[in-house]
């Protein structure tokens, strides 16, 4: 695992979007829009089970994440690394203050929640 850059740490603590790749059962690239948070320098991706990117990195833990400044798009870190748990202990909190987060409201759809927690392996940050 490699630290958090702290200009990777900025960004994924502001109200900044994730675009959270992972990879088909055919070894092609699949990537959804996301909100992101961290644990230290573990990140945190909050989905439900069943959504295709849970099912994937249940069968193949590698990942990809762009992260952008919503005020400069160009202010990027991509981290490249693996999922290294799978867990819906404190889910439902985590997504509430995720909410809290992004749009100001607890969410309205816990579903069966789950935390991705990622171990970076490889980070580069681009500052324009």
């Amino acid at each position: 695992m490699v630290a958090l850059p702290e200009k990777a740490r900025k960004l994924i603590d502001g109200k900044n979007f994730a675009n959270f790749a992972t990879l088909m059962k055919d070894g092609s690239p699949q990537i959804t829009t996301t909100w992101i948070d961290r644990d230290g320098d573990t990140v945190l991706i909050n989905t439900t089970r069943g959504r295709v990117k849970t099912r994937n990195v249940e069968r193949d833990p590698r990942i990809a994440i762009g992260i952008f400044s919503m005020d400069d798009p160009y202010d990027a870190a991509y981290i490249r690394g693996r999922v290294v748990e799978i867990t819906g202990n404190g889910a439902e909190e985590h997504i509430d203050r995720l909410s809290h987060k992004y749009v100001g409201t607890d969410y309205r759809q816990h579903g069966d929640r789950v935390i991705l927690r990622i171990e970076p392996l490889r980070i580069v940050v681009q500052k324009p």
